[in-house]
């Protein structure tokens, strides 16, 4: 049976990985989203550990979050799940395996098959701290649908306060088969104290004292604010290109995320021009990279994420890759915004977008201090002046349409 083969892999995998003692308890005096220098303290403490005698990386560590890697193996699996409250991801996996995969050297994870990978970091968080994972820009960028996993949990992406244990991640290539290579960082991590979500008070008198958005690169646009920051789709195109979206192709190569600026859009994507009514119709099943048409700022003080699904704007999904950090689009305040990239697939049915309509909402969080790490080029950030942008891995030379005219 699959689930006895894998049972002689699952103990040396999901065994509770020994942590070293603490050496101090963090002085949190607030709630909100830990920084990066506070996310080192864990690490210092014990509170986050490495498997195999591995270290955590100071590539990392970002502004407000720790990024994740994939541990030596994965596995298939005929569907995908939650352990619930009284079990493990080793209990659930042992009937759900289908074949082993080995993570150690470069690994294809095909599209539309579910996997799960443990990760090479484990956690014992204190009582008062939890944690919410997310996907990397790149991983949402390329619709490969990544969830943290963790024993006993009975929802995705949320370590609650007080967990020690293993983390695991799901994996779902959607819209191309992907290439994985080993210690590969596919989510990450945002460690939080308290109610971390800032109200929509807060986030006027913010609004109010430097501006959150910009409709242009000189000009500020007024915040619509309503249980977060409300941002709206751009479908008219720019002075230099009418290029409003992507769609993902059907029946692809793989796509090796290793690689930077390397493959022809044309080959993954077709390019999406404007139309003189503004509109666009979202057929089920695809999936589509368009931006906002606000410039997004967040301040170094603040960290941001998108919600996903929100059934009152549209039956669609916007983003699976939600975390903003601090500096998105702000940096030292010398940026007047950057761009949303918006992830997009509808669900039953065609879904007719305009340009301007309202698509998400963006929700700020304070951050317990200004975090030593802002996003940025400095700290190797890809996205920081980002119009319409696909992941890292396309090449950033082809002109759209150039990339309109690519054969197959």
């Amino acid at each position: 049976m699959a689930g006895d083969h894998a049972s002689e892999f699952l103990p040396e995998l999901a065994s509770e990985v020994p942590l070293p003692e603490l050496a101090s308890d963090m002085p949190l005096v607030e709630d909100g989203v830990l920084p990066s220098q506070e996310i080192e303290k864990l690490i210092r403490a014990g509170r986050i550990h490495a498997a195999d005698a591995a270290s955590i990386e100071p590539r990392q560590i970002q502004p407000a979050s720790l990024d994740l890697r994939l541990g030596s193996v994965a596995y298939r699996l005929q569907a995908s799940f939650l352990p619930g409250l009284e079990s493990t991801v080793e209990h659930k996996l042992a009937s759900l395996y289908m074949a082993e995969l080995d993570l150690s050297r470069p690994t294809v994870l095909e599209k539309q098959c579910v996997y799960l990978a443990p990760l090479m970091e484990a956690l014992r968080l204190p009582d008062d701290l939890a944690a919410k994972a997310n996907p990397k820009s790149t991983t949402g960028r390329l619709d490969v649908f990544t969830r943290l996993i963790i024993d006993g949990g009975t929802e995705f992406e949320f370590v609650p306060k007080g967990y020690s244990g293993p983390l695991y991640a799901e994996i779902v290539p959607r819209t191309f088969s992907v290439m994985v290579h080993p210690g590969l960082s596919l989510s990450q991590l945002r460690f939080i104290r308290g109610r971390a979500p800032s109200s929509d008070t807060h986030l006027r008198d913010l609004a109010r004292e430097e501006p959150l958005i910009y409709l242009d690169e000189d000009n500020p646009g007024t915040a619509l604010i309503r249980d977060g920051l409300k941002l709206s789709v751009s479908l008219q195109g720019e002075r230099d290109s009418d290029v409003v979206a992507y769609r993902g192709k059907k029946n692809t190569p793989l796509v090796d995320l290793k690689k930077v600026d390397h493959y022809d859009i044309g080959r993954f994507w077709d390019v999406i021009r404007s139309r003189p009514d503004g509109r666009l119709i979202l057929d089920p099943g695809d999936f589509y990279i368009l931006a906002s048409r606000e410039r997004v700022r967040v301040p170094p003080q603040y960290a941001a994420e998108m919600v996903p699904f929100d059934p009152s704007v549209g039956e669609f999904r916007i983003h699976y890759a939600g975390f903003f950090d601090p500096g998105f689009g702000y940096g030292d305040s010398n940026i007047t915004g950057t761009r949303a990239v918006l992830e997009v697939r509808a669900h039953e049915t065609p879904f007719v977008i305009e340009h301007g309509q309202v698509v998400g909402r963006l929700v700020y969080s304070r951050v317990l201090d200004v975090p030593e790490k802002i996003y940025g080029t400095s700290i190797g950030s890809s996205y920081q002046r980002q119009e319409l942008a696909l992941s890292k891995q396309f090449r950033r030379s082809n002109s759209p349409s150039a990339a309109a005219k690519t054969k197959m």
